[in-house]
């Protein structure tokens, strides 16, 4: 099968597609129809090699730029993606699955936006001076960190990539990138635009593999930084992997986020808010408000305005710009969610809606709504990444707040209530890397985004990227004579 904006080989080293055929076979699959629509190959030693080369020697020259040359070649890629949203908007939704209703506005267009921010903050990475006593002083320089090894998820394979990259090519590192083995070829097509755009050749490759590859990449001792997103224990694997290393890190793991809905909450914006922290991308979104805790006395207006909400969502085919939920992204993360939905009925919880996998190809299932879950159930407490809602009731502000916080994970949280001062009261009590209030799952470039406790390590976006893809020289100017005791 061939697409727009197909790449042309499994990797993307020193600036030019590469395919070394020694590696193991990679199959794409089209979750839509489960048909293979390509054939790759992981990254040999050889690849890896070559691309760990490549970002070194490129590395030193690109740091010497000034930010302003490097800020203009990340805007004009900003400019290339956006000019290319609909083609690059196709082939995520070949990759993933997701309805090419939701990829035109949401993936390319946030590695955009990444990019063009990052590109805007290049110039302004400065020291400070800092006067002392006696006529001293010092400043600071700040400066990159090297070869950066960037290991992306499945669920939005553009986005991760620029979210990544941009910061470090912004800071004057290299980056090794190396995408799911699941979704991996929107990335190709990432660093071909920022070839295009006027990078230099070895700062930002693309090598495709599983979990040895990614190990290799980690392990290696010219690798500066490492930053995953993933989930919880392939996060803790790494973090252990890079800590022997004495590397930087980002972990940007997965979550068990709580949604609290008061009883004076505009029912029909919860509602949304639900949805949208529970079945967008079919579920698959770390930051997923998967614990929606509704207070009592709202509860089956709430479960009754849901389930005619749900029946609107149109199911099909995602290149169909009508259709709003596609399938799951593999036969295998399918499989887990129907272990999931399964053991909650086991459990007890009363299914209210969904709960089925849907006849013909490829790899769908219903939208799915749990009520009566108990913070003991199984699916309440563990991450499922897929469109299951577990519905809790819940009667006190204080209450709810401990049952929130009554998690190993700390990646997201929010709260639906007209009563805003309550709402501040929430998101302070919260033990969550980023809250929402009366919204839910929104992620601009401009605001940082990360996790506590089990849900991660740094933070993603904004300015506070910039702390984790580069670090501080300290330099001590004396300027009166030196005195020592002998």
């Amino acid at each position: 099968m061939t697409y727009p904006t197909q790449p042309t080989s499994s990797h993307f080293v020193n600036g030019a597609y590469l395919e070394d055929a020694a590696g193991a076979a990679l199959p794409v699959i089209y979750p839509a129809t489960g048909q293979v629509i390509a054939t790759l190959h992981e990254a040999t030693p050889a690849v890896i090699e070559a691309a760990l080369i490549a970002a070194r020697d490129a590395q030193a020259e690109w740091a010497a730029m000034s930010g302003t040359e490097r800020g203009r070649i990340l805007r004009r890629a900003a400019d290339i993606m956006r000019d290319r949203n609909r083609e690059l908007s196709i082939l995520e939704t070949y990759d993933t699955g997701k309805p090419l209703q939701e990829t035109l506005v949401a993936d390319a267009t946030s590695g955009a936006d990444a990019l063009e921010y990052f590109g805007g903050l290049a110039a302004s990475l400065t020291g400070e001076h800092i006067p002392l006593g006696g006529g001293n002083w010092a400043y600071t320089v700040r400066q990159p960190l090297g070869v950066c090894v960037g290991i992306g998820a499945w669920n939005y394979p553009t986005q991760i990539a620029c979210w990544k990259g941009a910061p470090a090519l912004a800071c004057g590192n290299a980056m090794v990138f190396k995408p799911s083995e699941t979704t991996p070829l929107c990335a190709l097509k990432v660093a071909e635009i920022l070839h295009e755009a006027g990078l230099p050749a070895g700062l930002f490759n693309v090598v495709q593999g599983a979990g040895d590859v990614g190990r290799a990449l980690v392990t290696d001792a010219r690798v500066d930084k490492v930053s995953l997103t993933g989930s919880v224990p392939t996060g803790r694997k790494v973090y252990a992997a890079a800590a022997a290393g004495m590397k930087h890190v980002t972990m940007e793991l997965g979550g068990k986020s709580p949604l609290v809905i008061f009883d004076d909450a505009d029912l029909d914006d919860a509602v949304g808010g639900a949805i949208l922290g529970n079945f967008y991308s079919s579920g698959q979104v770390c930051s997923n408000g998967t614990r929606v805790f509704v207070q009592k006395g709202i509860k089956q207006a709430f479960l009754t305005r849901l389930a005619e909400r749900l029946a609107d969502a149109k199911i099909g085919d995602p290149m169909d710009e009508q259709v709003s939920f596609g399938p799951m992204v593999s036969e295998g993360q399918l499989g887990i969610v129907e272990r999931y939905i399964a053991k909650g009925i086991e459990e007890g919880a009363r299914l209210v809606t969904g709960g089925k996998r849907l006849d013909g190809q490829g790899y769908y299932i219903e939208p799915t709504v749990f009520a009566d879950v108990t913070d003991e159930m199984v699916i309440a407490r563990e991450e499922i990444f897929g469109p299951v809602m577990c519905v809790l009731d819940f009667e006190a502000e204080a209450e709810v707040l401990t049952r929130a916080n009554d998690t190993e994970y700390g990646l997201a949280a929010g709260v639906f209530t007209r009563d805003l001062t309550r709402a501040h009261r929430m998101v302070a009590g919260f033990q969550a890397g980023t809250c929402f209030i009366n919204s839910y799952n929104d992620a601009p470039v401009e605001v940082p985004f990360g996790g506590v406790k089990a849900s991660g390590v740094g933070r993603e976006n904004s300015k506070a990227a910039i702390e984790h893809y580069s670090q501080l020289k300290s330099v001590f100017v004396r300027m009166d004579r030196v005195e020592a005791p002998f």
